[in-house]
């Protein structure tokens, strides 16, 4: 089992083996923070804006909190949260995809029109207004978000579903009068998974994104949390006297974004059946 895994590893392309590495890296992260990060997630420990290298390995932050703990704690908080709100909007768009795309007629009109009135409005603006209306609770960034990003999945899922809909194994289980939660879990969400994880992946990135620039505009966690954005806004003025530790955060955020998208480019390929080395 364990020899099988590491042949699976082994045959991935060295693309995905350094996204897999970071994402994995970031994963003990999410798991340990408590136990990797050196000091608390708030605690003051130095003075303000430390030498990056010197007492602390990260140097500290605008009001002297160790810029490593705050690193650790950060990518548990945001990368857990935009997990989490991924999950939502993807269980709550592909639901809405492929109803509309089996039951067609008035509900798939219905759902339609609404995603599309939700599309319409730009996706920061109507963050913002939702947010600063109805506060900036974990909860509420959620379901905004979750929202937001269900929409583009509704899509997606509804054109995969309308795809498989139509082929003859689809047909067949209506004719033995199989019900629509059979065909639509049975028969459409299994053909569909490929296209939908590929979909997963890029659509945390884009929600992980989202949640940074919130943060970064002071909509997203709250303080004492530690969110990588949030350090990127708070630690910016330090670039005009000569510090640099806004660029750590911002390099994070990067650095994760890059290995998500190394492992779905893979995922991709593979699911379009070309060769490796095309």
């Amino acid at each position: 089992m364990k020899m099988s895994f590491f042949k699976a590893i082994g045959r991935l392309p060295g693309s995905a083996r350094i996204g897999l590495l970071i994402l994995f890296f970031f994963a003990m992260c999410i798991l340990f923070a408590p136990w990797i990060a050196p000091y608390g997630e708030s605690q003051i420990v130095g003075d303000v804006w430390e030498p990056i290298g010197g007492t602390f390995f990260f140097g500290t932050d605008q009001i002297g909190r160790d810029l490593l703990s705050r690193l650790v704690y950060g990518a548990r908080n945001t990368i857990s949260l935009a997990l989490l709100t991924t999950a939502l909007s993807f269980l709550s768009g592909a639901l809405m995809g492929f109803l509309a795309a089996t039951m067609r007629g008035w509900v798939d009109q219905i759902l339609s029109r609404f995603v599309d009135i939700i599309i319409s409005i730009p996706t920061l603006i109507f963050a913002l207004i939702v947010l600063s209306a109805a506060g900036t609770s974990i909860p509420v960034l959620i379901t905004v978000i979750g929202v937001i990003y269900a929409m583009p999945v509704f899509r997606i899922a509804r054109a995969v579903a309308m795809d498989i809909e139509i082929l003859d194994y689809v047909e067949a289980a209506r004719l033995r009068g199989e019900g629509l939660w059979w065909i639509m879990w049975r028969e459409i969400l299994p053909n569909a998974l490929t296209p939908l994880a590929a979909e997963f992946g890029l659509r945390f990135c884009f929600v992980f994104l989202l949640i940074s620039g919130l943060s970064f505009l002071g909509l997203g966690l709250q303080p004492p949390l530690a969110d990588w954005g949030a350090m990127v806004r708070g630690n910016a003025d330090g670039i005009a006297w000569g510090t640099y530790h806004a660029l750590i955060p911002a390099g994070c955020i990067a650095l994760l974004t890059i290995s998500v998208n190394l492992l779905v480019d893979w995922l991709v390929h593979k699911a379009s059946g070309l060769r490796e080395d095309q």
